[in-house]
């Protein structure tokens, strides 16, 4: 599957319909993100611009034709400018000119940041829950709220998170949808719906 099916409006539905499936066996409240990237990554855009202008460098070189020296430096700037635009424009480009670890902490970050705007930590018992997604790294973050007992979870919580993250990887809204599903008992276990549960948060997709 590809980027574009995570925003389809069926896709949408689909997750506002997972996060009340969740919720309908907890107390926990689940916000779901989905951002199209966690980084700008401008110095891959150059380095590929850089490799760019080196091949340009070589084909003057090797090749019979003949150039006039004065417009050596106007054609590899040229090679440059045009390797940072398309690069810039492609999320393959970027991932393979990218350090995973890079990609991973610039996800990390941006869903701490979504959580404190998205306003998961408001809620009454402190049990939100942000799933992060991030479609250009290709990954997921899941974030508890302070009031969740990840003890009282066990093993469970952090295999599900890891399904999340591998059908990102994988780009498979379905295979996340599915992972998703897994946190309702795991959340249910040790924070069970309570008689008087509001739904304090949307749970409308942020897009």
């Amino acid at each position: 599957m590809t980027e574009r099916s995570f925003y389809e409006d069926q896709a949408k539905a689909a997750a506002k319909a997972t996060i009340q499936a969740i919720e309908a066996q907890t107390a926990a409240e689940v916000v779901i993100a989905l951002r199209k990237h966690s980084g700008w990554y401008r110095s891959a855009d150059y380095l590929f611009g850089a490799l760019l202008a080196l091949l340009a460098l070589v084909a003057i070189l090797v090749l019979p034709a003949s150039f006039r020296m004065y417009a050596v430096p106007v054609d590899l700037i040229v090679a440059f400018a045009i390797g940072v635009v398309l690069c810039g424009r492609s999320p393959s480009l970027r991932r393979l000119f990218t350090w995973p670890a890079q990609r991973r902490a610039n996800v990390q970050a941006a869903a701490k940041a979504a959580f404190v705007d998205l306003g998961v930590s408001r809620t009454t018992g402190r049990w939100g829950v942000l799933i992060y997604l991030s479609m250009l790294e290709r990954d997921a973050e899941v974030i508890p709220d302070v009031g969740l007992d990840l003890a009282a979870m066990g093993d469970e919580w952090p295999k599900a998170v890891a399904a999340i993250r591998a059908a990102l990887a994988r780009m498979d809204f379905e295979g996340f949808r599915v992972a998703a599903l897994a946190l309702g008992p795991i959340l249910g276990k040790a924070h069970a719906r309570r008689e008087d549960d509001v739904n304090e948060l949307s749970d409308e997709v942020s897009a």
